[in-house]
């Protein structure tokens, strides 16, 4: 399996994640970029979008599975963090299916 590594803060790696969690419905909500401009600044927003852009579903989960090592979240912090993207998800009024299937897929992720 290919490691795609990256060099990012563990701000910009939240915002990659908040951003491929916009993005599961292939609608992304003013309310969703104004949070997630909450974490980095607006020259890093749009290098990391224009990032997650140019990623296909395997890449983006080999950057993600990367980073939660990379910065050895504990199991608390990885709950903490879910509860984060799902409340994130609610931003613009409901978790849709798609939504609901990234957070099934993430918690996966999160419990490897």
């Amino acid at each position: 399996m290919e490691n795609l590594s990256t060099d990012w803060t563990k701000a910009e790696f939240k915002a990659y994640l908040l951003t491929y969690a916009a993005r599961c419905n292939f609608f992304e909500s003013e309310e969703e970029k104004e949070l997630i401009m909450g974490y980095v600044n607006q020259d890093q927003y749009k290098r990391i979008h224009k990032e997650i852009e140019h990623d296909n579903d395997y890449q983006s989960i080999q950057k993600i599975m990367f980073n939660l090592e990379k910065f050895n979240y504990s199991k608390d912090d990885l709950e903490r963090l879910m509860a984060e993207i799902k409340q994130f998800l609610k931003s613009d009024g409901n978790i849709d299916a798609e939504e609901q299937n990234l957070l099934i897929g993430l918690k996966h992720l999160f419990t490897k």
